[in-house]
């Protein structure tokens, strides 16, 4: 099914107007690069990623202000995921001179800081916190009070395989809750003896808040991790330039490389102008980006070559227009239909993936455009050239 029926349209006509879009756009992104800079993450700059989970909605600016009266400097304090209720990424600067990774202590501070904000029953009764409390420390406080009267002339083996177990549900329903007990209640369901509820009841309380899981970059393997993802991209953009230049002629390579830097840097721009994170799944979604747009650019180039043959008597812009106009439901059906995967993804998939996403969304629309509107006239400009320069020797 066409979407556009038989197309006449002359999109080389268009070429200055496409490219005073270009044009504007690289300036835009020119100026919040120099100006705002690029939000590099963790991964390439160096600190800490702590994921705290609460159990009422959290205010942000709270959290910043009780880590800043802490002494920690928080670089970034968002909402991790709206899907994931309540969860807060909290990103710690490490300095450059910072070598020693020690996620348990960065992430300690972090506990301790928001502990006296969140947790005014730890420090009024000094009861056990069953969304914190790690597994030794709840066995060995069970086994101390040992409320099933199990101790008593027992067999030890018994006495501590019994609570062992015990501990083990409770533990292991707080990690099916994604770290949070929101109260007592929910403890029913694991048939636990009633000496053991009345136990938990006076000896423990379901906290406000639970430290999820904790992520450290040292700043070494940060500018590693840069320099790799710098080589990544140079090299894909190498071998692709290689093979375009190889399978058509070297003019469409150069046409197709400068297409993709194009591509990228509006990209990068747009990154630049909104401050999102760049991680390395960006840089995995620019090179899918590169992948996709010299995929689109060579179905354009492919068609030119063969209508070079089929019309010889016409001039290589009436070719490339009518290319162009030829795979152009193609073009839309294809980057259309990956458009809207990308785009639900960035509305559904999450904090984890918006980034990624995000890379994807802009790049298919700018991809697309350059494919027709970038590469074509720049292989048009390089005939032009050509023959002009025959013309003067002649």
């Amino acid at each position: 099914m066409d979407i556009v029926k038989d197309p006449k349209i002359n999109w080389l006509g268009l070429k200055w107007f496409f490219i005073g879009i270009s044009l504007v756009l690289m300036l835009i992104g020119v100026v919040a690069i120099l100006t705002g800079g690029l939000n590099l993450g963790v991964d390439f700059t160096g600190g800490t990623l702590v994921y705290v989970k609460f159990k009422e909605e959290p205010d942000l600016d709270r959290i910043r202000q009780t880590l800043g009266n802490f002494g920690l400097k928080a670089e970034e304090v968002v909402r991790f995921d709206e899907l994931a209720q309540n969860e807060v990424q909290i990103r710690i600067a490490r300095g450059t001179d910072e070598e020693t990774l020690d996620m348990t202590l960065e992430s300690n501070q972090v506990f301790e800081a928001l502990r006296p904000e969140y947790d005014l029953e730890y420090l009024e009764t000094g009861k056990l916190d069953l969304n914190n409390v790690t597994r030794t420390e709840l066995l060995a406080r069970l086994q101390e009070l040992d409320p099933e009267g199990l101790g008593e002339g027992g067999p030890v083996a018994a006495f501590a395989a019994h609570y062992d177990e015990i501990t083990e549900k409770i533990i292991r329903y707080r990690t099916e809750q994604s770290g949070i007990i929101h109260r007592f209640s929910e403890l029913d369901q694991l048939d636990l003896a009633a000496g053991v509820v009345t136990v938990l009841n006076e000896e423990a309380y379901p906290g406000n808040f639970t430290i999820l899981s904790v992520e450290s970059v040292g700043p070494k393997v940060g500018e590693e991790l840069s320099n790799r993802a710098r080589t990544a991209v140079i090299l894909s953009l190498g071998f692709m330039l290689a093979y375009i230049a190889f399978r058509f002629w070297p003019i469409y390579g150069l046409a197709a490389l400068v297409a993709l830097f194009h591509d990228v840097f509006i990209t990068l721009g747009a990154f630049a102008v909104t401050q999102r994170e760049i991680s390395l799944t960006v840089v995995a979604a620019l090179l899918t980006l590169v992948g996709y747009s010299i995929n689109d650019t060579i179905v354009v180039f492919d068609r030119v070559r063969e209508n070079l043959r089929l019309m010889r008597r016409d001039d290589l812009a009436t070719v490339i227009n009518t290319s162009i106009n030829q795979t152009l439901n193609r073009t839309i059906m294809t980057s259309g239909m990956t458009f809207l995967a990308v785009f639900a993804l960035y509305l559904f998939g999450g904090q984890v993936l918006r980034g990624f996403s995000f890379a994807l969304v802009i790049g298919i629309i700018v991809g697309t455009y350059s494919s027709i509107a970038i590469a074509s006239p720049i292989v048009l400009w390089w005939q032009n050239l050509m023959e002009k320069k025959r013309k003067r020797r002649s």
